[in-house]
């Protein structure tokens, strides 16, 4: 009689990676189907592994802030630099929601687990730009002392004004991943229940919600590395390409081509992954 041992999260966590790098075409990202100049699939697979004991302790309880360090650190012990800092900073949380005993994988279990962070969380969040270069864009007004890019250099200021890791993503308002922290993860969980309502492979499915997401937001990492104008056009192009294959590969072919890596939409396909593998209506492999 063979015997059915369930995933944990954090095993659910680093699935969701793998199945991100996994699926195709995502247009402008490391897929199945293309690597890019500087970063490879196996370099996805690599941080995806290294992320395990972050993700695990996240599962167990630690601080939001430990758990991301460690996912962090593990993540960067491969060649192709930051893979997958940001979905890290969305998965921690929603890791710790649905491992923790008494706590529930909701918008409002994990709003429960963002707004108690702390400063110490805050400050390990800093530490985490230690490890690997991130894109990101300046900091809002006020906010100079502590934009992120100075790493450990910031921790004296966030304890001078007292402010938690939710108190830095408020702050961070116009970044895609600092707005699933401030609202709920609403559009994770909106993403999660499309994944779930969708049919076929895994991967096509969460292909196909990638492109819809994109439809939808303006990419921060694109906005970042390419400004306003071209945010805007990738959101109306992924608008025009929805639901036809063969514009989708087209557009795919063409962010390769002009170095547009709609990264901030993949990381929230990754959590959306994650919370579809974990809830009861979800998806089943």
């Amino acid at each position: 009689m063979s015997q059915t041992i369930e995933r944990d999260s954090a095993a659910n966590a680093q699935l969701a990676l793998l199945l991100d790098v996994g699926s195709a075409p995502k247009p402008g990202n490391v897929d199945r189907d293309h690597d890019l100049s500087e970063l490879r699939m196996e370099h996805f697979f690599a941080g995806a592994i290294g992320a395990g004991e972050g993700l695990r302790q996240a599962a167990e309880g630690s601080a939001v802030g430990t758990a991301f360090e460690r996912a962090v650190a593990g993540m960067s012990n491969q060649a192709g630099g930051n893979t997958q800092f940001g979905c890290l900073l969305l998965l921690i949380p929603l890791v710790r929601a649905a491992g923790v005993e008494d706590m529930t994988l909701t918008s409002a279990g994990v709003r429960s687990v963002v707004e108690s962070t702390t400063v110490a969380d805050a400050a390990d969040f800093y530490r985490g730009f230690e490890y690997v270069d991130v894109a990101v864009e300046d900091p809002p007004e006020g906010m100079a002392a502590l934009d992120v890019r100075r790493g450990t250099d910031a921790i004296p200021t966030l304890r001078d004004r007292d402010m938690t890791l939710y108190d830095v993503m408020s702050a961070s308002i116009d970044d895609g991943n600092a707005t699933e922290w401030t609202t709920g993860f609403e559009r994770t969980f909106e993403t999660a229940t499309a994944i779930a309502a969708d049919s076929g492979p895994l991967p096509n499915r969460i292909s196909r919600a990638f492109v819809t997401r994109l439809a939808q937001d303006e990419d921060t990492l694109v906005r970042t590395e390419h400004g306003s104008d071209v945010a805007a056009e990738v959101k109306q192009r992924a608008q025009a390409a929805r639901g036809n294959p063969e514009a989708i590969a087209k557009l795919d072919e063409s962010f390769v081509e002009a170095g547009i890596n709609p990264g901030t939409t993949a990381d929230l396909l990754v959590a959306a992954t994650f919370v579809a593998l974990e809830q009861e209506n979800g998806v089943t492999i």
